[in-house]
């Protein structure tokens, strides 16, 4: 019984960790190569913006692509696609702005123009999913690093809340439930 309350504990928190790494804002430091539009079937919906905020088709979505080579020299692609009022909340609704400046932004190797690319989602040419840029900036080289203030200042936050609830949750049991519990089961042994 302990190993499958462990067990429980463990795939809880995978999948809130899962969730956070994919839902808060990631940085890469990239050199944008092109920037294009197509029609993209959408095969696995969770992991696109809501149908109201692009065009849909009957063959698939009109979506913004962004191709970006990393400081690694792998390539990344990133779709540019509005979240509108929905979840991620991050209320983007610039995507032709941000696709302008991506396309003022593109660089060859011999003489990159390199940018930060805040974004968030996952990568997986498997299920054909792309992370959604945000926001893009110029930067001075490649070696730039960003301190993730946002992302601290929300676990610190999220880790009081639940540290709260816990600990609230615990004097609970002790205070109100083991009392009568063990009123209750007095005889049994």
């Amino acid at each position: 019984m302990v190993y499958i309350k462990w067990g429980l504990r463990v795939l809880i928190l995978l999948i809130v960790g899962a969730f956070l790494h994919y839902t808060l804002p990631q940085h890469d430091v990239a050199r944008i190569t092109d920037t294009y539009s197509r029609i993209s079937p959408i095969k696995y919906p969770i992991f696109w913006s809501n149908e109201a905020a692009g065009g849909t088709t009957a063959r698939g979505r009109d979506v913004f692509m962004i191709e970006t080579f990393g400081t690694n020299d792998k390539p990344m692609i990133y779709r540019n696609e509005d979240t509108d009022w929905g979840w991620p909340p991050y209320f983007k609704f610039d995507t032709a702005n941000l696709q302008a400046d991506a396309s003022n932004l593109v660089s060859t190797a011999a003489d990159p123009q390199w940018v930060m690319v805040r974004h968030y989602g996952w990568r997986s040419k498997l299920l054909s999913i792309y992370p959604n840029a945000i926001s893009i900036w110029p930067v001075e080289g490649p070696d730039v690093r960003i301190i993730p203030w946002f992302k601290i200042a929300f676990l610190t936050v999220l880790a009081g809340l639940y540290w709260g609830i816990r600990v609230r949750w615990i004097r609970f049991r002790e205070r109100r439930i083991k009392p009568v519990y063990d009123e209750w089961t007095d005889g049994w042994g």
